[in-house]
Order: C-alpha cells, then sequence, then structure tokens
C-alpha cells in the first residue's frame, strides 16, 4: 500500500512577512443552479450571493462565487464530512454536486499595506479597493499558477492554490515582497 502522509504535508513556503500558510480547511466544490444555491445557502445559514465574485462568511464558514452554477466552500478542517452531509441531505431531489477538494489545495494569506502591490507583481487584476473590494473573490492567475483570490479585509488576502503549485506560489510572493519598489 502506498504511504500518501508526505503529499498531504503542506509544501515548504519560501519566508516571507506578509507571506503565511494558512491553517489545513475543508474544502467542497457546490455547482448547482440558483435555487441549488439558495437552499443550501438557507441550510448553512449563508447568503450565497448570485452576484458574480463575492464571497459570504459566517462562524468560520465561507462560500466564495466561482461562477454561476460554482461556489467553492471553505469551513475548518473537521467540517468538512458534516457540511458535505447536510448538503447531501438538504438537497436531495435538486440536481447538484458537492466534491470534497479539501486535499487537492492549500492556502496562503498576503497581509499588510504592500499586498495589493505584492500581488499585482504577477497578478493581472486591478486589486485597488474601489474596484476589488473586502469580499469580492475570482479565479486568476499569479505568475503561471491559477488562483483563487479572495480580499477578506482591506489589506488581507486569501489565496486558494492547488498543492503542486504552492511553492512555486510562495517564492513568487516572497520574491516580490522583496522588490523596494514594492
Amino acid at each position: 500500500m502506498v504511504d500518501l502522509s508526505a503529499a498531504r504535508q503542506p509544501p515548504a513556503l519560501a519566508p516571507s512577512a506578509p507571506v503565511r500558510l494558512l491553517p489545513p480547511a475543508a474544502r467542497l466544490a457546490l455547482r448547482g443552479s440558483s435555487a441549488v444555491m439558495k437552499v443550501a445557502g438557507a441550510a448553512l445559514g449563508l447568503n450565497i450571493s448570485d452576484i458574480a465574485c463575492r464571497s459570504a462568511q459566517r462562524d468560520g464558514l465561507a462560500s466564495l462565487w466561482l461562477g454561476p452554477d460554482e461556489q467553492l466552500l471553505l469551513a475548518p478542517e473537521g467540517d468538512g464530512t458534516k457540511l458535505a452531509h447536510t448538503l447531501q441531505e438538504t438537497l436531495a431531489g435538486m440536481r447538484h454536486s458537492v466534491v470534497d477538494i479539501s486535499h487537492r489545495q492549500i492556502a496562503v494569506e498576503v497581509t499588510g499595506a504592500s499586498a495589493p502591490n505584492i500581488l499585482n507583481v504577477g497578478c493581472p487584476l486591478d486589486l485597488h479597493p474601489t474596484q476589488f473590494p473586502v469580499g469580492m473573490c475570482t479565479r486568476t492567475i499569479l505568475g503561471k499558477a491559477d488562483i483563487v483570490l479572495w480580499r477578506t479585509d482591506r489589506e488581507r488576502f486569501h489565496i486558494e492554490v492547488w498543492r503542486s503549485f504552492a511553492a512555486y506560489v510562495t517564492r513568487f510572493l516572497a520574491e516580490a515582497a522583496r522588490d523596494p519598489a514594492v
């Protein structure tokens, strides 16, 4: 039998004051119609947004809009099975998909007044607060890696990145943070 424990370990991160690895989390991909999202949101106590690129949060649970029929649900690490079970029961009879993707990605946080500038070294989005306000989230790129970028506070960004790209992304961000022009 193959030992997968090494694959579940977080990657070695490049040291940088504004960049840190966030604790492990449960991650579920929820797919379905707007009716599915309304029912799921009610069951979870979240106002799951049908507005593009917006998030909702409550008590450690978050929902990030990734498409008209897709939400990324984030919860504390031990809550994934319970969350999936709740959704499966609540959405029984409705066309939907709930997939646990916790193993696939990790989360990194970039903080501080220079966080938007650090991210803009490799991300083409306008991260000014008037264009990318708190609560906004989207799929985008950072350097050569696909990421989900979520602004959780004026000077705080949450990045979801596939585990296989995490070391690259953190090294990229650490290098960007060292640039005196940033």
